[in-house]
């Protein structure tokens, strides 16, 4: 699993101070308890945001690196066609 970049940590972090300050100011909780439970549950929303945009991100990659070996503007090969002179080495079986 690819390693969260910067941008990507600081979305997290952004995410769980936000969410706990929300949970807190809205909710009202005194007791130890309940605040941890919702500095707990802005927690897992700051991970799961960050994994969501990690995962967005290897999708993007992914496609970007995919597209990238596509020359535009050049027909695609067929398999039965022969290979353009010069390039015999990589149609070998």
């Amino acid at each position: 699993m690819p390693r969260p970049t910067p941008a990507q940590f600081c979305l997290g972090t952004c995410t769980v101070v936000a969410a706990a300050v929300a949970l807190l100011a809205v909710s009202g909780a005194t007791g130890v308890l309940e605040i941890a439970v919702l500095v707990g549950f802005a927690l897992a929303l700051g991970t799961l945001v960050t994994l969501l945009s990690l995962s967005t991100a290897t999708q993007r990659r992914t496609t970007a690196t995919a597209g990238a070996t596509a020359t535009p503007g050049a027909a695609p090969l067929q398999a039965d066609a022969p290979a353009p002179a010069g390039h015999a080495y990589a149609r070998q079986r």
